[in-house]
């Protein structure tokens, strides 16, 4: 079995000969025939044994055996004794589960610090196909159907070339001896069940079983390569980011055939589920402003485009120095002689005196004042329902809720609206317009100029 497994290493490229792998051994058969193939194959390697604690004696005399075998291969070794019972408990989640979840995130923690190149487990044949019925059987996408891959990230599965039967004959026809895991007989395991009852009887319908679903399984990685590449080119196509913002085009959006699968996964990414896609795909001909979240994100429905922004963006993070999702109590002093501020936003502040030469700056990041009408300190505060302001080149009040409509705001747009305010005065809706009544007149001998800094 030495040169099939070289071969499997080589044709998938799944490490080099200088490589320095760490082997996950339980001690069972499988994970002792993987680190047998490895000391005769000559490569470099330790062994991590996690003791879960979960047999009482049985994980001591696991750890014990491992331990004994590193020795005797004279390789190095690593252990780690977990409360595995304790974890699950604390989580809400099942012991499988919380065992998974410990042991991997010990075997990249050991990896990292004793520089290893990867870390490998005795993964096999039957594994693969195990998994795969119990992805069917819980339902699942295309991922869910392509099994175990032989290399993804920092963990490989070199034993995926074999099944279990030919593992325990090289084990019994080679002086080996492993320990036998009595829960690997226990049927109340949905994988045990699979591999104790369904398995042997497809073997029964059609002795060359294994081969026959190893092969739909290589088809439909193949399927998935493809179909990936075309969710790539759709996510081109109709996903444009911004910073830490997410905008989708609706009209592409609902010509894609087929739908559902391409929505799902352009939009699972970002944590949302079955059943939130479908009623949003169900919103797109609907009004705007609708609301959808996940753990991570928020997606407001907005006119002709979807809009992603993470949740919880802080002053630091948000690319423009806004402060996202803030309240309206929110407010800031600026005094007279205060030059730059940072927060919650960048804005720099300079007094000019009226001359032939000036030119008052286009530009709606860049605000004009009249200053002898401002009293400081200014204030820098978010909109509030009810506010309003005399709009550049209007001598009436206006709602600031109605200049959000009449210039298509988004919702994201008026949450990081900021108004710069003398006393109760809006004197600029930042980087759109200011009010009218701070204008620069005829009779105007200095200006405030404000430039919001981007």
């Amino acid at each position: 079995m030495v040169d099939p497994l070289q071969r499997f290493i080589s044709e998938n490229d799944l490490f080099s000969p200088d490589s320095h792998i760490l082997l996950a051994v339980s001690g069972g058969i499988d994970s002792v025939v993987m680190t047998d193939l490895f000391y005769r194959a000559g490569y470099h390697f330790g062994i991590a044994h996690c003791n879960f604690q979960l047999r009482d004696k049985e994980s001591q005399d696991d750890e014990q055996f491992v331990r004994d075998l590193a020795a005797k291969l004279k390789v190095p070794f690593f252990v780690k004794k977990f409360d595995t019972s304790g974890l699950a408990a604390q989580e809400g989640i099942s012991i499988q589960m919380a065992a998974r979840k410990l042991r991997y995130e010990w075997f990249e923690e050991t990896r990292s610090d004793h520089h290893f190149d990867f870390i490998a487990t005795a993964h096999h044949l039957d594994d693969q196909i195990e998994t795969f019925f119990i992805n069917l059987i819980r339902g699942t996408g295309i991922q869910g159907l392509h099994g175990i891959m032989p290399k993804k990230g920092r963990i490989i599965r070199p034993m995926l070339f074999t099944s279990r039967k030919e593992i325990e004959t090289y084990a019994f026809s080679h002086p080996i001896s492993w320990r036998e895991d009595r829960s690997n007989s226990e049927t109340k395991y949905l994988r045990n069940k699979i591999r104790i009852e369904i398995l042997p009887l497809m073997k029964s319908i059609n002795p060359d079983f294994l081969n026959g679903i190893t092969g739909a399984i290589h088809q439909i990685r193949n399927i998935e390569a493809i179909w990936k590449d075309e969710v790539n080119r759709t996510r081109q196509k109709i996903i444009h980011e911004t910073g830490h913002e997410i905008r989708i085009d609706i009209p592409k959006l609902a010509r894609l055939k087929p739908l559902q699968p391409l929505a799902w996964e352009l939009l699972s990414p970002y944590g949302f589920n079955e059943t939130v896609i479908h009623d949003l795909l169900s919103s797109l001909q609907k009004e705007s402003g609708k609301v959808f979240f996940s753990k991570t994100y928020r997606l407001i429905k907005n006119r002709d485009e979807l809009i992603l922004e993470p949740l919880g963006i802080s002053v630091s993070d948000s690319p423009s120095g806004h402060s996202r999702y803030a309240g309206p109590e929110q407010q800031y002093l600026i005094d007279y002689g205060d030059f730059i501020t940072e927060t919650p936003l960048s804005l720099r502040f300079s007094i000019k005196t009226i001359d032939q030469k000036f030119e008052i700056p286009l530009t709606p990041s860049i605000a004009s004042l009249n200053l002898s009408r401002l009293s400081f300190p200014l204030i820098l505060r978010r909109w509030q329902t009810g506010d309003t302001f005399y709009p550049f080149g209007m001598n009436k009040k206006k709602k600031l809720s109605d200049f959000f409509i009449d210039h298509k705001f988004s919702l994201p747009d008026k949450e990081n609206c900021w108004l710069l305010c003398s006393g109760k005065q809006i004197v600029w809706v930042i980087g759109y317009r200011i009010d009218h009544r701070f204008r620069i007149t005829s009779r105007t001998e200095k200006i405030l100029q404000v430039e919001l800094i981007t």
